[in-house]
């Protein structure tokens, strides 16, 4: 089967991120005698160097870990909340009936910092110095420009020059934007970290994480925000400029926490996800659904399977509309939505044609609320840079996007992790620290009553989504990609063609994918596409021709255009395995 390149092999770890300097970053961790967890970490930190038009220091990140000396998995919870002032009541005062998708307004408490820090002092064995330095040092010195970096300041330079001055004071030196291939540096992010360095004192290592954890949301950084936040009025994607809501009171109300996973058993496997503050248990519902469909007969690159999997995904995403938020804030049936009974009456309505409704089901006690997503809104995309889908920015603006790691080391510890937001795009930059915040807050709807309602301290439903699998009850998998709604299609195609064909990871990210539009989007202006179903080209012509014959508004993409997959796993004889996505030429593994 074809594959773009060999998929690695090791004994003694395995490191699969969306950017190659990244993943050497986290195998020199490993070859110093750092766990999974301190590798992660510095890799994380270089990706906010590597691709900022995809995260930041200033964005949040959900991650899953495997703990092999207890056995155990665990979820690292990096969203931020809403600030206290941001409410359906504030929003309605304001006029907006949705929450904007750039600019000061959509800002949550910056969580990624948080959950990285909790991670490095109660699982890793590092300095915090120590895993920084890495991206100091590409900060301080400057990092290789991939091509769409340019492409994306040059998309923003007008708003940054007219009005995101910050912003265009660190992307646009000397009033231009940076050329591909030359070394980029970020002196004021360089110093931020520095700082916190600095200002990491204590009378042991986990004292001295913590004292940088303080500087984060109680010190200089949080007070940076806050000044910032409360003095500017910022153009946003209304068109209009706004003050923020966030405050550093919200920065120090706020810490990273540690759950345990949602999972589904499913063929021999336990797939675990984050939790419905998350889109994540959307893919354990498509597994609930597709468990009683023969997808090991049916070719995985057929028209059978690629119409069976897209309508499983719309009836799991029509749930995710209707039900998930955060589970402190509201009631989330997952019990019932994962059940044998609900997935069997559900599976009846997949027939042999395309669904062009928004169908949640049926749950007792539960009145199920959706917002249509109107095709009108879709001119919205057009008006503002940094705004939309990031994976459907051909369509207009060009929104930000995500970065993956997934680590396996030689004593079995696992790492998925998805950091995101924050990135060039999604707000002006706070000149004082060198980096903007995430936008996350936009996922939220204004409108009182669902599940996802905003509200003071809650967690936006985030799209961010990474995997884990257990096999046989034993930890074999880490996975994951970016791409906003479509994480939670691409990775269950990749699993499936795994568990069902007998792919390798490499072969299975490779493969032909696909993506479907049904949905609202979780990005301003949520826009949603009944019925569209979008096909890389190199899937047969005769297979477009057999889903439309179906109903499906299907049409064909480039032919490398689905998908920024990654992956890790661990056999039963020791050896690791890891395989990265070839689209964009960015993401690799390494391992030996």
């Amino acid at each position: 089967m074809f594959t773009t390149r060999p998929e690695i092999a090791g004994t003694f770890g395995v490191v699969a991120t969306t950017h190659w300097i990244a993943s050497s970053v986290g195998m020199a961790v490993l070859e110093r005698g750092g766990n999974a967890f301190d590798a992660a970490v510095a890799a994380a930190f270089v990706l906010n160097v590597a691709e900022p038009h995809l995260n930041g220091p200033g964005g949040d990140v959900p991650i899953i870990i495997h703990d092999a000396r207890t056995a155990t998995q665990h979820v690292i919870c990096g969203q931020g909340g809403a600030p206290d002032a941001a409410t359906p009541e504030k929003f309605a005062e304001l006029g907006l009936d949705l929450v904007p998708g750039t600019g000061l307004l959509p800002a949550v408490v910056p969580g990624a910092f948080d959950a990285w820090a909790l991670m490095l002092r109660d699982w890793g064995t590092m300095e915090l110095h120590d895993v920084l330095a890495y991206a100091i040092g590409y900060a301080r010195n400057g990092i290789h420009l991939v091509p769409r970096i340019p492409a994306a300041i040059e998309q923003m330079r007008p708003m940054f020059e007219e009005e995101w001055k910050t912003s265009a004071a660190v992307f646009l030196p000397d009033g231009k934007v940076p050329e591909p291939g030359r070394l980029f540096a970020r002196p004021a992010l360089a110093d931020t970290w520095e700082r916190l360095c600095r200002e990491s004192v204590g009378a042991s290592r986990e004292a001295r994480i913590d004292a940088a954890r303080n500087a984060w949301y109680r010190g200089f950084v949080a007070e940076a925000i806050g000044r910032f936040y409360g003095t500017q009025e910022i153009l946003d994607s209304t068109g209009r400029r706004n003050k923020g809501l966030l405050t550093a009171d919200d920065m120090a109300r706020w810490a990273a926490s540690v759950e345990a996973p949602l999972g589904y058993d499913y063929h021999g496997h336990t797939v675990l996800k984050v939790g419905p503050w998350s889109q994540g248990p959307a893919m354990l519902q498509q597994l609930a659904l597709l468990k009683g469909f023969d997808l090991a007969a049916m070719d995985p690159e057929g028209p059978e399977f690629v119409h069976t999997v897209a309508e499983a995904a719309k009836l799991a995403f029509a749930d995710r509309e209707a039900y998930y938020g955060d589970p402190e804030f509201a009631q989330v049936p997952m019990a019932h939505l994962l059940s044998d009974s609900y997935n069997d009456a559900r599976r009846k309505l997949i027939t042999g044609t395309a669904s062009m409704e928004l169908r949640p089901g049926s749950v007792p006690g539960f009145t199920p609320q959706v917002d249509r997503g109107g095709e009108a809104r879709a001119a919205l995309l057009t008006r503002a840079p940094g705004v939309g889908e990031p994976t459907v920015a051909r369509l207009g603006a060009m929104g930000g996007d995500t970065c993956h790691v997934d680590i396996i080391d030689r004593w079995g510890n696992m790492v998925s992790a998805t950091p995101s937001g924050g990135w060039l795009q999604s707000s002006p930059v706070i000149p004082e620290l060198g980096f903007p915040l995430s936008t996350r807050g936009q996922m939220f709807w204004t409108h009182k009553g669902h599940p996802n309602s905003i509200a003071p301290r809650k967690r936006p439903r985030t799209t961010l989504s990474p995997s884990m699998a257990l096999r046989d009850g034993k930890a074999w998998m880490s996975f994951g990609t970016p791409g906003g709604d479509q994480q939670d299609q691409w990775q269950p195609i990749m699993f499936l063609r795994m568990v069902h064909h007998a792919m390798t990871i490499q072969q299975s990210i490779d493969a032909p994918s696909f993506h479907a539009e049904h949905w609202p989007s979780s990005f301003w202006p949520r826009v949603a596409r009944p019925g569209k179903l979008v096909l890389e080209s190199r899937f047969a012509p005769a297979v477009l021709d057999n889903l439309k014959a179906r109903g499906h508004l299907a049409e064909f993409g480039a032919d490398w255009s689905e998908g920024r997959l990654s992956a890790a796993r661990l056999e039963d004889d020791g050896q690791m395995f890891a395989g990265a996505n070839p689209r964009g030429m960015q993401g690799y593994a390494v391992g030996r």
